[in-house]
């Protein structure tokens, strides 16, 4: 399913474009703009199921280095620093990766 079906192209884009430089990337401002969050339990859902690549109930670590490229194939990697604070974020029970709940929690 492509992120279009939950997601308006114009504010993927605006997204993308707000962290186009390396070390730009915040989660927060980032799932505002492109307008995930206050989304439903359902469409969060739905963007994490197409996050985790690998289909293994959870978000991890080189998941979110490619996180961007998600929302368009060409977009830039996160970097270290960027995934690293991405995954601390989102990990709350510190077992080094981002389950469902916590990628909701995360987005809203």
């Amino acid at each position: 399913m492509p992120l279009t079906d939950v997601l308006e192209q114009g504010k993927i884009t605006a997204a993308l474009e707000e962290c186009k430089n390396a070390d730009s990337f915040n989660h927060k401002k980032f799932f505002k703009t492109c307008g995930l969050t206050g989304k439903s339990h359902a469409d969060v859902k739905k963007v994490f199921d197409i996050i985790d690549q690998d289909q293994s109930g959870f978000v991890e670590e080189d998941e979110l280095k490619l996180f961007l490229q998600n929302f368009k194939k060409d977009a830039r990697a996160l970097t270290d620093k960027e995934t690293k604070d991405f995954l601390k974020a989102g990990d709350t029970d510190n077992d080094g990766k981002i389950g469902e709940s916590e990628f909701a929690d995360l987005v809203n």
